[in-house]
C-alpha cells in the first residue's frame, strides 16, 4: 500500500559510502506529521488521509481551521495535504507520523513546487533557437512565426513568452539513502524540485515500488575508524589503477621491442640474399 509524509527541503550535500563511492543527496527535514482527518468511501466517496505539518501561531489561523485541527487534538498547522491510496484502517485520528515511515533503500516519488523564474522569453522558457546574430538580421531573440495566414488568429498551444516556473513537479524513482530519527531528516539520492525551505511531499514510488536489494553502508565521520577505512579503500583502488597502468605500459614496450626485432631480422635476411646474388 501507498504511504507518504510531508517535509521541508533543506538543501543538497554529499555523503560517502564505505566502498569510496560519493552519493549526491537532498536533505529533507521531517517534523512529526499529524493525521488531521481520515476520509472514507461512506462519508467522502474515496479513501485518503489528511496530514498536517509545521506549527504556526494561533493568531495566523482562523476559527474553522482551529476547530478542524482540535478534532485531532493538535495545534494550528501551516500545511494540510491529502494522500490517497493508503490503507485507512492502519491510521487513527491524531496519530503522529515520523521519518521512520520510510526505510533505507526504498524507492519514493518526491513532489514539490519548482523555482519561479518570472516572465521569460521563448528561448529560455521553451528552448527555442535564436535568429542569426549578424548586424542586418533584425531578428535575434524573437518569438518567430505565430502561425499560418488563416484562420487569422494564434492557435491554441502556441509556445510564447510567459510566466516560467512555480509549477507542481514530481521527480520519480528516487532512493532513500538514510533515515535519521535523531535529527528528523531523510536523505534522498539526487535532486528534488523547489527552493530551500519549500514544502515537499514524499510518497512511495508508483512505477518502482519496493526496495533496492543492495544498500550502501555510509561513512559516519564521527568515528575515526570509518575515515581510515575509506582512505584505505581509496588507496587500494589507486594502487590497483597504478598497477594496471604499469602492466599496460609494459605490454606496449614488449610489443614495440618485438616489432623492432622483426624489422631487424627482415633487414638481415634481405642483406644476406643480396650478398648471395
Amino acid at each position: 500500500m501507498k504511504k507518504g509524509i510531508l517535509g521541508r527541503k533543506i538543501g543538497m550535500t554529499q555523503v560517502f559510502a564505505k566502498n569510496g563511492k560519493l552519493i549526491p543527496v537532498t536533505v529533507i527535514s521531517i517534523e512529526p506529521n499529524i493525521v488531521s482527518q481520515i476520509k472514507t468511501i461512506e462519508n467522502d466517496g474515496y479513501e485518503a488521509i489528511q496530514l498536517a505539518f509545521l506549527d504556526k501561531r494561533e493568531k495566523l489561523s482562523n476559527k474553522p481551521q482551529m476547530g478542524h485541527l482540535k478534532k485531532a487534538n493538535t495545534s494550528p498547522k501551516r500545511f494540510l495535504k491529502e494522500i490517497r491510496g493508503v490503507d485507512v484502517s492502519s491510521y487513527t485520528l491524531g496519530q503522529e507520523l515520523k521519518a521512520d515511515i520510510f526505510t533505507e533503500g526504498e524507492m519514493v516519488d518526491v513532489t514539490g513546487t519548482s523555482k519561479g523564474k518570472g516572465f521569460q522569453g521563448v528561448i529560455k522558457r521553451h528552448n527555442q533557437s535564436r535568429g542569426p546574430m549578424g548586424h542586418g538580421s533584425q531578428y535575434h531573440r524573437g518569438v518567430g512565426s505565430l502561425g499560418t495566414m488563416r484562420p487569422m488568429r494564434v492557435l491554441k498551444g502556441k509556445k510564447l513568452p510567459g510566466h516560467m516556473g512555480s509549477q507542481t513537479v514530481t521527480v520519480q524513482n528516487l532512493e532513500v539513502i538514510t533515515v535519521d530519527l535523531e535529527n528528523n531528516v531523510i536523505l534522498v539520492k539526487g535532486n528534488v524540485p523547489g527552493p530551500k525551505k519549500s514544502l515537499v511531499i514524499i510518497k512511495s514510488a508508483i512505477k518502482n515500488e519496493g526496495t533496492i536489494k543492495e544498500t550502501l553502508e555510509l561513512v559516519s565521520f564521527e568515528e575515526p575508524k570509518a575515515i581510515e577505512e575509506v582512505s584505505e579503500t581509496i588507496e587500494e583502488t589507486a594502487s590497483q589503477e597504478e598497477t594496471k597502468e604499469e602492466k599496460a605500459t609494459e605490454e606496449v614496450k614488449k610489443e614495440a621491442t618485438e616489432t623492432v626485432e622483426e624489422e631487424t631480422t627482415t633487414e638481415e635476411v634481405k642483406e644476406k640474399s643480396s650478398q648471395e646474388e
